[in-house]
C-alpha cells in the first residue's frame, strides 16, 4: 500500500528501452487525439469553427501515431507493449476534458498549447535515449512537429476562422460569460445591496448600537447569500436555457449577495455611531452606482434607466429602514 502511495510502482523514464519508448509515444498520441476530438465535440454547438480546428489537430495526432506504429512494426514487430503515461514516474499528465467543462475558447487553446509543449519535451528526451537511426530521426521529426503545432494551430485558425466567424464566436463566448457569471452575480449584488438596507439601517436607528447593527447586517447578508445561492442552483440546471453550470451561477449569486450586504454592514464595526453610519451611506452610494455601471456595461441597459431603477429602488428601501428604525 505504501509503495503505491509514494508512486514507486511507476517506472522511471530512464529505465525504458527503445520499444517501450515507442509504445509510450503511441499511447500518448492516441490520448492526445482523443482529447482534441473531445474538445471539438464540446465546442461544436457553440463554436463550430474552432471545433473544426481541433478536428484537424486530432487528425494530425493520428498521423503521428500511424508513423510511430509503422516504426515499431519495422523494428520490433506487431506486438506493442501496453505502457501509458500513468505508468512512468515524472511523465506529464493530461487533464480529462470533463474537468475543464464547460469548454471555453481560452481554456482549450491554453490547454492545447501546454499539451504540445509537453509532447515536444518528451520527444526531445526520447530521441536522446535511442540508438536506432530510423527511430531517432522519427522522434526528432515529431519533436519538431510538436514544437511547430502552435503555428499549425494558427494556420488552422486562419483556415477555419475568418473575421466574421471569429467575431461570431467571441460574441457567443461573451454571451455565455454574461449568462453564467455576470447576470447571476448582478442579481445577487442588487439583492444584497438593496434588500439588506432596510434591516441594517432599521437596526442602526432603532438601537443606536453599532455592534448590534453589525450583527444584524452580518446575519442578513449571510442568510440572503445562502438563500439566493440555493435558489439560483435550484431554479435552472442550465441545460435548456444555456446559462451554464448551476453551481457556478449559484456561487456567483450567493457570494455577490453576501458581499453586497456586508459592504454597508462592516462600517458598524466602528464603535462611533455617526462615523459608522456616514461611512455606510458612502458605501451604499458606491454600491448602487456600481450596479448601474454593470447594468450599462454588460446588460446594455441605458444609463438613465439603470440609474433610475437602482438609485430609486435603493432610496425607497433605505427610507423604509430609517422610518421603521425611528418608529
Amino acid at each position: 500500500m505504501f509503495s503505491r502511495f509514494f508512486g514507486s510502482y511507476r517506472r522511471p523514464f530512464s529505465s525504458l528501452d527503445e520499444q517501450e519508448i515507442l509504445a509510450l509515444a503511441i499511447s500518448s498520441e492516441e490520448d492526445d487525439a482523443r482529447i482534441y476530438r473531445a474538445y471539438a465535440d464540446g465546442l461544436r454547438d457553440e463554436y463550430p469553427h474552432s471545433a473544426a480546428v481541433f478536428d484537424d489537430m486530432a487528425e494530425e495526432e493520428d498521423g503521428h501515431r500511424a508513423a510511430l506504429i509503422e516504426a515499431h512494426r519495422e523494428r520490433f514487430g506487431e506486438r506493442i507493449p501496453l505502457i501509458r503515461r500513468e505508468h512512468v514516474r515524472g511523465y506529464y499528465d493530461r487533464k480529462p476534458d470533463w474537468l475543464v467543462r464547460p469548454l471555453g475558447l481560452d481554456t482549450v487553446r491554453s490547454q492545447a498549447e501546454q499539451m504540445e509543449e509537453q509532447a515536444h519535451r518528451f520527444y526531445v528526451e526520447a530521441a536522446k535515449r535511442t540508438e536506432d537511426a530510423g527511430i531517432r530521426k522519427l522522434l526528432g521529426d515529431l519533436a519538431i512537429a510538436e514544437k511547430t503545432h502552435e503555428s499549425l494551430a494558427h494556420r488552422l485558425s486562419e483556415k477555419h476562422l475568418g473575421e466574421d466567424e471569429r467575431a461570431e464566436e467571441e460574441q457567443t463566448e461573451r454571451k455565455q460569460f454574461i449568462l453564467t457569471y455576470v447576470q447571476p452575480g448582478l442579481a445577487g449584488l442588487m439583492d444584497g445591496s438593496v434588500s439588506t438596507l432596510a434591516p441594517i439601517f432599521a437596526a442602526a436607528f432603532a438601537t443606536g448600537d453599532t455592534w448590534q447593527t453589525f450583527l444584524v447586517g452580518l446575519a442578513a447578508s449571510i442568510g440572503a447569500g445562502i438563500s439566493m445561492g440555493f435558489t439560483e442552483v435550484a431554479s435552472d440546471d442550465g441545460v435548456i436555457s444555456g446559462r451554464g453550470s448551476p453551481i457556478k451561477r449559484g456561487l456567483a449569486t450567493g457570494i455577490m449577495t453576501t458581499v453586497g450586504g456586508l459592504g454597508h454592514a462592516l462600517p458598524y464595526l466602528i464603535p462611533h455611531f455617526w462615523t459608522a453610519t456616514i461611512i455606510a451611506f458612502v458605501i451604499v452610494f458606491i454600491e448602487l452606482w456600481a450596479i448601474a455601471w454593470i447594468q450599462n456595461r454588460y446588460m446594455e441597459t441605458p444609463w438613465s434607466r439603470a440609474t433610475f431603477q437602482v438609485v430609486l429602488g435603493g432610496a425607497l428601501v433605505f427610507a423604509a429602514g430609517m422610518l421603521i428604525g425611528n418608529a
